[in-house]
Parts: structure tokens; C-alpha cells; sequence
């Protein structure tokens, strides 16, 4: 058998950005908005303790600038979280699944099913509420999850679980 490498034209190479993305579900930003007030809520009781049991504070400046770097975190934490969170999106395609994500850079992560090694789904409490569910997709070698895609719809989450399971299953 004789060795051959051709060069390949990229110009025909199918582009990734001409895939159509599903956006994550509209009351995903809720579940966002519930998680940032739940941390802002334990970092002002931390400030407050700390202002309130040290006196020295509480007639330094030091409490002035506490309370305007505790609002300009809260607003860099919302605004950032609502833009990253729209910028999310996910496909599936016959032979792999794609989730785009990121705010200042992008990073699309593309996932070849005869990679996958398992799949997971998951719920978190404010998730349930909105009946929302989270993916996990595990590949070779880690312990941690390589794609988690949150904020989509329960039912449409365990389609996509199913499919990725099938797909596992076929490969076997």
C-alpha cells in the first residue's frame, strides 16, 4: 500500500459558523438572576457584619468605599452574567454537538459523538422551577465534564441526552 498526503482545499471544508445555534431558554436568565442575588445577598451580610462589629469602620471612609465597590461588583456581575448568558448557544448535528459560549472572546467546542463516554443530566433547584435542565458530556480521561450546557428545556434536555446515548450504544 502506497502512502499518500494530499493537501486538502480548506475552502471546502464545512464551516462550523454556518451552523444554526439554539439559543439556551428564555428563563435561564431567571435561574441567573436568582444565583447573583443569592451571592450578592451573603457578600453585603459579610460587609454589614464586618461594618457592623468593627467601629473603627464604622466612622472611616472605609465604609463609603465598601458600599460603592460592593455596587459596581453587583452591576459588573449582572451585566456580564445577562450578556455571557445570551451569547450561549448549542446544536446538534449528525456526527457531533456544538456549544458557543463566551463574552469578551467566543469559544465554540465542538464534540464528536465516537468521543463521548457519558452523558448526564441535571437539575438545580431554581432550574426546577423553570423546568430546566443542565447536560453534562464526558469524554476519555477526566473526571470533570468536558461540555455542560445549561439552561435547556427538561424535555428537550433528555431528547438530546437520549440521542447522545444512542449514539453512544451504536458505537459499542
Amino acid at each position: 500500500m502506497e502512502f499518500t498526503n494530499e493537501t486538502i482545499d480548506l475552502d471546502l471544508l464545512p464551516k462550523f459558523e454556518e451552523v444554526h445555534f439554539s439559543s439556551l431558554h428564555k428563563d435561564y436568565i431567571k435561574v441567573v438572576y436568582i444565583n447573583i442575588a443569592i451571592v450578592l445577598l451573603i457578600i453585603a451580610i459579610g460587609i454589614g457584619a464586618l461594618i457592623y462589629f468593627n467601629e473603627e469602620m464604622q466612622q472611616s471612609l472605609a465604609y463609603s468605599i465598601f458600599g460603592v465597590s460592593y455596587v459596581a461588583f453587583a452591576l459588573v456581575l449582572f451585566f456580564s452574567s445577562v450578556a455571557s448568558v445570551k451569547r450561549r448557544a448549542y446544536a446538534v448535528r449528525e456526527k457531533d454537538i456544538l456549544y458557543k459560549r463566551g463574552l469578551l472572546s467566543t469559544t465554540t467546542t465542538m464534540m464528536p459523538f465516537n468521543r463521548i463516554q457519558h452523558v448526564a443530566m441535571h437539575e438545580g433547584a431554581f432550574s426546577r422551577i423553570y423546568n430546566l435542565a443542565q447536560i453534562q458530556i464526558y469524554t476519555a480521561g477526566g473526571s470533570t465534564s468536558d461540555v455542560k450546557i445549561s439552561g435547556i428545556e427538561k424535555e428537550k434536555a433528555e431528547s438530546i441526552k437520549e440521542l447522545l446515548m444512542q449514539k453512544i450504544q451504536n458505537q459499542i
